[in-house]
């Protein structure tokens, strides 16, 4: 009888990227004695954007994946770049993201005694040399991809020598940039990390952790895979630029004689339309060219947070470009899309204008208020309808009319029908414009009592649906509608005599004050479980933000409805 297949195992089977498929094949092999043990490990000199999320997600993925742990490691090994501030932050993002260390949670510094003594194995075995030069005479000697380097004149020092030199310079003898400790390699070699590399420099300068109680200070390179073998990492996953390092991290834990994790590398994730780079970054908070680190336009976690990503939707996105060998590019509007699915299922339904012009209904009772009805969101039934205030003068959006429309303009002009969402169907019969400015002041409509829902011509057919606010029940907000904070698809692909900063975007950010229909001030906006993101109908997605008071409504516009860049790339 041939043997059924279970459909999720074929899915499950087809969706084993290269780095599940090595580690599959080590707990089939009894690697590790079948142990999985992921860390990530950031180091605390800016905060973390959305490349770190994918990361994030990958490690923490694979050790819940696989029953096994990921650690959260600060590689905190440069005391002058970092700060509390930092760790902080990356700490919250990780939780944010939805994962746990659990008791898991490390710091380089943790390990700075044992490094040290790991170096003091190199120098013993005749591996690691102190060496005089200055950073500006190494470099310069260490030649090119294409020439061999040549050998510091501190090469040949002995063994005691250069015991007695680094215990001088752990207890603070020399100034900053007089000394360092390298690695005795090969100088002929293809790879320049392997060119005698800087294992320890000396930095008088106060550390988060240890204070002032060291002057000396590991580079990153000798620390980090040391510090994944102290802590029995079974796959050290790194990004893609790390896989030339990897012969360096080789050499060092093969001559200290330690336990070696396996190093795997994956295509680090760049996305269109914003940088990656922790420096330019840093220059545009510096710089005063966005608001902060969480400001809505970044492309770092506490940013996307702030603008209404929610965090299933990141992991979507991590789970849905996957993991790639090769260095590769990802559309923005892809991001977009998993926070649009995401929200249309959970975002409550509200009517907002943005851009308000007033229409009066001239034979509407004056003192009449109706309660129209509403399905809070048409995805969850759950959710019930909400009530929504209609009288006599409401607001629609001033984009919604015009004076002599083309022939496919199907919303509200002179002398054509246009229905109200959820109300009725209302004519416009007259305008009224600002004699000064000649701008319209007002729409004069008439509406038909007989197609509201439930009517004999409710069911009757107009070609537009328009959204609407009642003027008297009005809630007033400030709207920050954000976009896109770059113009160029790579803004690191410069013109001749341009910085990446010229592809700025001028209209990346543009402030309104919107006219919001009353239920928003019951949806729980401040109170804990309550409702913070909703689909303004007809727009887009928005989410509180935290500038918000109860006297003053403040909405990050997350992504509108559809991608409007789309078209924006067609017409160029």
């Amino acid at each position: 009888m041939e043997e059924t297949k279970n459909p999720e195992d074929e899915r499950e089977t087809r969706s084993l990227n290269f780095i599940e498929e090595i580690i599959e094949e080590d707990i089939r092999n009894g690697v590790n004695e079948g142990r999985v043990h992921t860390r990530f490990p950031p180091e605390p000199n800016g905060y973390l954007h959305i490349g770190h999320a994918k990361s994030i997600c990958l490690n923490f993925g694979l050790g819940k994946k696989y029953n096994g742990k990921t650690n959260l490691r600060f590689d905190d090994t440069n005391p002058v770049r970092e700060e509390v501030e930092y760790v902080d932050s990356i700490m919250e993002d990780v939780r944010w993201l939805g994962f746990d260390w659990e008791d898991r949670l490390f710091y380089a510094s943790d390990y700075f005694e044992q490094l040290y003594e790991y170096a003091l194995i190199l120098i013993r075995k005749g591996k690691a040399f102190v060496c005089d030069m200055t950073a500006g005479e190494i470099s310069e000697t260490r030649g090119t991809p294409t020439r061999p380097g040549k050998e510091s004149i501190y090469r040949s020092r002995s063994i005691e020598e250069n015991l007695d030199l680094f215990s001088r310079m752990r207890t603070g003898e020399f100034p900053d940039g007089t000394r360092v400790l390298r690695a005795k390699i090969d100088m002929d070699s293809p790879n320049m990390h392997m060119r005698d590399p800087v294992i320890y420099r000396i930095l008088h300068a106060h550390h988060h952790r240890t204070g002032d109680s060291w002057c000396i200070y590991p580079m990153y390179d000798f620390a980090h895979g040391q510090s994944d073998s102290i802590e029995r990492i079974t796959h050290s996953i790194c990004t893609l630029e790390f896989e030339v390092h990897r012969p360096l991290y080789d050499w060092f834990i093969r001559e200290i004689g330690i336990y070696a994790p396996r190093q795997i590398e994956f295509a680090r994730l760049n996305v269109t339309y914003t940088v990656m780079s922790k420096r330019k970054l840093l220059e545009l908070v510096r710089d005063g060219n966005v608001n902060g680190w969480d400001d809505p336009r970044m492309p770092t976690i506490c940013g996307l947070r702030r603008r209404g990503f929610t965090p299933e939707s990141i992991r979507n996105f991590a789970d849905t470009i996957g993991v790639a060998k090769r260095d590769n590019v990802i559309d923005v509007s892809l991001l977009e899309f998993c926070i649009r699915e995401d929200l249309n299922k959970r975002a409550n339904r509200l009517m907002a204008v943005l851009n308000p012009v007033k229409v009066v209904i001239d034979n509407y009772p004056g003192d009449l208020v109706e309660e129209m009805e509403s399905a809070s969101n048409p995805e969850d039934e759950s959710k019930g309808k909400r009530k929504i205030p209609f009288s006599k003068t409401i607001f629609i959006e001033r984009e919604d009319f015009m004076e002599d429309p083309p022939n496919k303009f199907f919303r509200l002009a002179p002398g054509r029908e246009v229905r109200l969402k959820a109300a009725y169907i209302i004519r416009c019969e007259s305008v009224v414009k600002d004699p000064e400015t000649g701008e319209i002041a007002e729409i004069h409509c008439t509406y038909d009592p007989q197609t509201k829902s439930g009517m004999p011509e409710s069911n009757r057919k107009v070609k537009g649906t328009l959204h609407w606010v009642s003027e008297k029940q009005a809630v007033k907000a400030e709207v920050r509608l954000y976009d896109r904070l770059f113009t160029r698809e790579n803004p690191d692909d410069v013109e001749e005599g341009k910085t990446y900063k010229d592809y700025m975007n001028p209209d990346s950010l543009k402030v309104v004050t919107a006219m919001i229909e009353p239920s928003v001030l019951t949806a729980g906006i401040f109170t804990p479980g309550g409702f913070d993101k909703f689909q303004f109908e007809r727009i887009g997605y928005f989410s509180v933000d935290k500038d918000s008071t109860p006297e003053k409504l403040v909405f990050n516009r997350v992504v509108p409805l559809k991608d409007s860049w789309s078209k924006v790339e067609k017409t160029k």
